[in-house]
């Protein structure tokens, strides 16, 4: 208060002389505009030019001409530093010699504690010409050799518009340089450079790595021409056999859909060459400087009209529009070309440099009965260009779909699960087998195992197609997985992907969801939850259609084998075990001293120990003086499926031994007894062994005679302390399974 007083007091006592002050300058100014409107040329002042040695900073462009770092440098901006730093200075060379003698280059230290992902970026003055240079090249010197050096490419205002590519280092301490290879379809769409050194590597000691001259190079990086061949397989069929009629594709050789082929090329086709490479591990046809070529079927001509589509996967830089015609000899052979039956369909390429999977209905090949397929004519506009081809294959609906849930027990679908990452970026080993723990929750012939060998990469996983977009908003947001890992506290990253989505700099969908669950279980089954609402991106409406599974996310692998089965939507059905948040298990009681229900809720674990170290429980308390016959009862999504056994399992806490636990499942639909309740039921007796501590209780529902597996129960009710009334107890119940 005092403060404020005097405040007010000085500014009102020198007020005239603060009006009388402003009047002299205002008259000062005046005049001096007057006198000197136009000041001598003394008066300008030329900026001082950096101390020697000093550079400017200046956003460079990404040309033939090498960004040095000599005189001029970005700013540079980091993030993911959490708990250590980002360093990045430009500093004299450390070791000029080799392929760099420059004197100055960009020094990267790393503090220990940053996160794996943890880089840094700068912006550009423009954005990159790829139309004619796709290759950008970098010196790095590195500290270890086998590190992620990943450059990635974004719109400054917009980080969706992105790609990024990633190369390993070869040598260890000493220079070299790394290619990192992008398309003509990421022409003038970036202006801002990401670097990330050991991407997602550890980062627990400070490591300090340099890089220097990042050039804008011809093509492939060699001078030898624009880019112009892929670096990854075309994507797996998912239909099986009896649904094909295949031309050409590895996942269909030998099998009774391959069709005979005489020749890829005929003597009249006008090209340069036609080849086989081996590309991602498939072999791909390779037409080089293509005007058209002919593909001959006559040995044996094709009888497609049981199909519906034709399948082809093109790849090309170049590649405008890829045309497709067939003839059909209509039985009586070449005849000339008196009544053969041709017609051609032209497919738009784009985007070019990746791979386009065509699915082309036969009704578009006006005319073509489509059986007496003798020839196959390809062609590109414009002339003259490469196209790869791949998995050229008739089609048509099948029976039954390859989608949610996979259980991996059907016998007339493939399950085209592709493993990547190994220690070498080639696939890690995947292979559908007889499940080898037929235990607990999971009973079934056949399980997916996925092995992760020592040394595979962070991201090490496996992934499967699915035939139709992921029905999220009929079925609900969040998906159960049975899991069989050999340690608990094994993170598990489950993600779903859009395909037709623009590639991401690796060349993967950039429209994805993905959830991290945690395994809390070693060497048994356990199911997982993964709420795909968790992850900032998801919507309802995207066409998820890759599903893809990474076990033991974000470390090297070990050397282990985990198995997966049951994909699936969640829902209320066996196993219960109350843990799935988006679920709502709605238990109801019955049976108080006034025939009410009984209280009854889903609580936090109130005694995590033991056997049952879970989150959740069932709760229900049986007051003084309730029923014989109280107990909680809630219906399930669906009728239980007896594939996984006819013995029910219920982990439970009582308050005393010897306290008789009455399990009951019943079918809804039928008739009501005298009480309103189902008239087709299966009730067995399990016996508490343990006071205050959790236990597994068994009921063998094969020991009440009237059971039936092809009866649909759709209730499940548990009594405590059945036969007795209420003593003023508390029963926690959790983990029903079914098993054998």
């Amino acid at each position: 208060m005092k403060n404020n007083t005097i405040h007010i007091m000085l500014r009102f006592n020198i007020m005239p002389f603060l009006m009388l002050i402003s009047f002299l300058v205002s008259a000062l100014f005046t005049s001096c505009v007057q006198e000197d409107d136009i000041p001598p040329v003394s008066a300008y002042v030329e900026p001082p030019p950096p101390e020697p040695g000093e550079n400017i900073i200046e956003a460079p462009v990404f040309s033939e001409v090498p960004v040095d770092f000599e005189t001029s440098n970005p700013e540079f901006e980091s993030f993911g530093e959490l708990n250590g730093d980002v360093i990045i200075t430009v500093v004299e060379n450390p070791v000029s010699g080799g392929i760099n003698t420059s004197g100055k280059v960009v020094e990267v230290k790393y503090l220990a504690g940053t996160q794996p992902w943890a880089g840094f970026f700068f912006d550009l003055a423009e954005k990159v010409d790829f139309s004619v240079n796709r290759t950008i090249k970098i010196k790095v010197y590195s500290p270890e050799v086998g590190q992620n050096i990943t450059l990635k490419l974004e719109d400054k205002e917009d980080a969706n518009i992105k790609n990024e590519k990633s190369e390993l280092t070869t040598v260890a301490n000493e220079w070299e340089e790394l290619s990192f290879v992008f398309s003509p379809g990421d022409d003038a769409k970036f202006d801002r450079a990401v670097l990330f050194f050991n991407f997602l590597g550890d980062k627990d000691a400070d490591t300090t790595h340099y890089f220097d001259d990042i050039v804008l190079v011809e093509g492939d990086g060699s001078g030898g021409g624009p880019a112009g061949e892929p670096t990854v397989g075309a994507p797996a069929p998912i239909l099986t056999e009896a649904d094909v009629i295949s031309i050409y594709s590895d996942a269909y050789a030998g099998t009774s859909s391959a069709a005979t082929v005489d020749m890829f090329v005929t003597d009249w086709s006008v090209l340069a060459s036609q080849t086989e490479a081996l590309i991602g591990g498939n072999n791909t046809l390779v037409y080089s400087e293509l005007n058209f070529a002919g593909i001959i079927t006559e040995t044996s001509p094709i009888d497609a009209s049981g199909m519906e589509f034709f399948h082809v996967d093109v790849w090309t830089s170049d590649v405008s529009t890829f045309k497709i015609k067939f003839v059909d000899f209509n039985g009586t052979g070449y005849n000339n070309n008196t009544d053969n039956i041709e017609f051609e369909v032209e497919n738009a390429i784009d985007p070019a440099g990746e791979w386009i999977s065509l699915d082309i209905p036969l009704s578009d090949f006006v005319g073509v009965p489509f059986s007496d397929i003798n020839q196959m004519v390809i062609s590109a506009v414009p002339a003259g260009t490469t196209v790869f081809l791949d998995n050229l294959y008739f089609w048509k609906q099948p029976a039954e779909f390859n989608n949610l849930p996979v259980n991996f027990d059907n016998s007339s679908l493939t399950y085209n699960w592709t493993g990547f990452g190994d220690p070498g970026f080639g696939p890690i080993p995947t292979a559908i087998i007889a499940n080898p723990d037929p235990s607990g929750i999971n009973i079934t012939t056949n399980v997916l195992e996925i092995q992760k060998p020592v040394g595979s990469q962070v991201w090490a996983g496996a992934s499967m197609p699915v035939f139709n977009p992921i029905d999220f908003a009929n079925n609900g947001t969040t998906l159960t997985i049975k899991v069989w890992s050999p340690r608990a506290g094994v993170p598990i990253l489950f993600k779903t992907e859009d395909p037709s989505s623009p590639p991401d700099g690796n060349g993967n969908p950039s429209v994805f969801a993905e959830v991290i669950a945690t395994t809390t279980k070693a060497n048994q089954w356990e199911e997982l939850s993964f709420d795909m609402t968790s992850f900032a991106g998801f919507s309802t409406s995207i066409n998820y259609e890759n599903i893809i599974i990474f076990p033991d996310f974000g470390n090297v692998g070990q050397g282990e084998t985990f198995y997966f089965d049951d994909i699936e939507f969640a829902s209320i059905k066996f196993p219960i075990n109350l843990e799935t948040s988006s679920l709502t298990y709605t238990w109801s009681g019955f049976g108080d001293p006034g025939f009410g229900p009984i209280p009854t809720a889903i609580i936090s674990n109130p005694d995590p120990s033991g056997i049952n170290t879970s989150g959740t429980v069932l709760e229900v308390q049986k007051p003084a003086g309730s029923q014989v016959w109280a107990g909680a009862a809630m219906p399930l999504d669906a009728p239980i499926d007896f594939t996984y056994g006819t013995t029910v399992k219920i982990k439970v806490w009582s308050p005393r031994a010897g306290v008789p636990i009455l399990f009951k499942t019943e079918d809804p639909s039928s008739p009501p007894d005298g009480n309103g309740n189902p008239s087709v039921f299966v009730e067995v007796i399990g016996t508490t062994n343990t006071a205050n501590g959790w236990e597994e209780v068994t009921f063998d529902l094969t020991s009440f005679g009237s059971f039936s597996t092809s009866i649909e129960y759709e209730n499940v009710i548990v009594f405590p302390d059945f036969g007795s009334t209420g003593q003023g107890e508390t029963f926690y119940f959790d983990d029903f399974i079914l098993t054998n």
